[in-house]
């Protein structure tokens, strides 16, 4: 899952930024509401989290233009602005939810995890379940067949965007663009590193994630 937060507090972009990674989001991190627009205009994310008071381009301003550009992507809006009428004006803008500050991160990470819930449309909203793998996307745990198994946090982000796409050929570059936080050199080996890790502990058989020479990973 990738994400994009724009915020120009220091202190609280780094606090939600390094929550998110924590539990397996790569996460692009905007300062004003010019670069954000950028960002949000040419990246494919899957959830943004959005400051209204923010310089060179306002948040209300940016929201309506990202919302035009990303109809489908969930936005959340993140403001000191508390007012009934604050937050009205915010939904009414485009915005998909509202959390006001102070916030406490379990609540931010939660909202979030609905708001994708909500995008998948998905009967079994919190979970993903491919043959005989089920994945619990809220307490992060992995099991196949029987077996409980441990996986990191970059493991756990890449088999969750693999399930996300199961059937679908997924390319290093989107692997790369989803699972980390900045754009490494798609020649590296680091998502054949990180594949051969998830299937040591996943599918040792080789019989659910598959290479596709010269295309990419499916899971299926």
């Amino acid at each position: 899952m990738r994400a994009l937060v724009v915020e120009d507090d220091d202190k609280i972009a780094s606090f939600i930024v390094k929550g998110l990674k924590e539990n397996g989001f790569a996460v692009d991190h905007s300062p004003d509401g010019e670069r954000g627009l950028v960002l949000g205009q040419t990246v494919d994310y899957d959830a943004i989290v959005l400051d209204l008071m923010i310089p060179r381009l306002d948040g209300l301003s940016l929201l309506k233009l990202l919302r035009k550009a990303k109809p489908a992507v969930p936005i959340l809006i993140l403001s000191a602005k508390s007012s009934v009428q604050d937050r009205v004006k915010g939904l009414q803008f485009g915005a998909d939810d509202y959390l006001t500050k102070p916030f406490a991160f379990t609540e931010l990470l939660a909202r979030i995890q609905a708001l994708l819930r909500r995008r998948t449309q998905s009967e079994e909203p919190t979970t993903l379940r491919i043959h005989d793998l089920h994945i619990d996307l809220l307490s992060r745990e992995v099991i196949r067949g029987d077996a409980t198994i441990d996986l990191q946090p970059r493991e756990f982000s890449l088999l969750e965007f693999l399930a996300r796409n199961a059937g679908r050929v997924v390319t290093k570059t989107m692997i790369l663009e989803h699972v980390w936080d900045y754009h490494f050199d798609p020649q590296t080996n680091v998502v054949d590193v990180l594949i051969s890790r998830l299937r040591n502990k996943v599918d040792p058989n080789k019989d659910l994630i598959h290479t596709i020479r010269g295309v990419g990973y499916v899971l299926r």
